[in-house]
């Protein structure tokens, strides 16, 4: 295909209309009339968009527009001269304001956002959950996904919340109810994988708080057992002094609350006090006078006793 042939099938853009390019003040006008006093700034562009219709652009002075422009598409009839209105709107420019992409409510759910009231649901192949066991291979009788369910839900049954059907003891069912599997849907090893990591990084083994404790909680007496496969490796902290208190925390996890990491000693009993009244030690608080006589007790024994 040779240049020519290229550029012969290329759309060619018409050249403006010259009254249409003309109608500066009309499109002004209209532009005035949409907005707000004032907000309409200077002309920017004609771009014309076809035959005999033009898009005058001007500028908007708007506070929070930064970069957006009045866009209004005038246009005339074939032999006619009058130049009529077609379009007013507000369009952003290369450099303008512009809101973030929008994102599905369900990717910009975090965790903690959810409040009283609020419902979460969950889609039919979440890859968190998987399908619960029943004998049937169904959802169970009390499931609010089951057909029986949702046929009492219909018929506004008063009695619909206070029935539980009961497996037979011993049964299969029975076991699977004790294990916590009879239910409509129960996590996946995908959702198990999921809560382990989210767990782990905010109470696992890596955390500053369990590198400088003195022992991990799988040895201390605060750490509660969970059932499941989950309580291989995790358990709830009932420290109420601990910064984990109430919190799945990893058993290789630790802190200085630890049950055995210092034993309080016990508080010292003060001795008895003691009182020695047999004997009695005299100290004077100054010397004796010197007399010049001999003391008594210096005199021969044979001179005791004779004036």
């Amino acid at each position: 295909m040779s240049a020519a042939t290229t550029r012969s099938r290329t759309p060619r853009t018409p050249a403006p209309d010259r009254l249409c390019a003309e109608a500066v003040e009309l499109a002004r006008t209209a532009a005035e009339e949409a907005a707000y006093p004032g907000v309409v700034g200077e002309h920017v562009s004609a771009v014309s968009e076809g035959d005999r219709v033009v898009t005058h652009f001007f500028e908007c002075k708007e506070p929070g527009y930064r970069g957006w422009r009045w866009a209004v598409t005038v246009t005339r009839a074939s032999r006619a001269k009058n130049v009529t209105l077609d379009e007013t709107v507000l369009l952003p420019g290369d450099d303008a304001l512009l809101a973030p992409e929008w994102v599905p409510w369900s990717e910009r759910l975090r965790p903690g956002d959810m409040g009283p009231g609020d419902l979460l649901p969950t889609d039919a192949d979440d890859l968190r959950l998987e399908q619960g066991w029943s004998d049937e291979d169904a959802p169970p009788p009390n499931s609010v996904v089951s057909t029986e369910m949702a046929e009492l839900v219909e018929a506004e049954d008063a009695d619909v919340t206070d029935r539980v059907v009961v497996p037979a003891r011993g049964s299969i069912t029975s076991v699977a109810e004790e294990l916590g599997m009879r239910r409509a849907r129960v996590l996946s090893r995908y959702g198990l994988h999921g809560a382990a990591d989210r767990w782990d990084d905010s109470f696992g083994a890596k955390t500053p708080m369990a590198q400088a404790a003195p022992a991990s909680c799988v040895s201390c007496g605060f750490l509660v057992a969970i059932g499941g496969s989950l309580g291989q490796a995790f358990g709830v902290c009932a420290n109420e002094f601990g910064p984990a208190d109430g919190r799945l925390v990893s058993l290789s996890y630790g802190c200085g609350g630890h049950s055995e990491a210092a034993v309080m000693p016990k508080t010292p009993r003060p001795a008895p006090p003691v009182l020695d009244s047999t004997a009695m030690d005299e100290f004077p608080l100054r010397p004796a006078p010197d007399t010049g006589s001999v003391p008594v007790t210096d005199l021969p024994a044979a001179d005791l006793g004779h004036s």
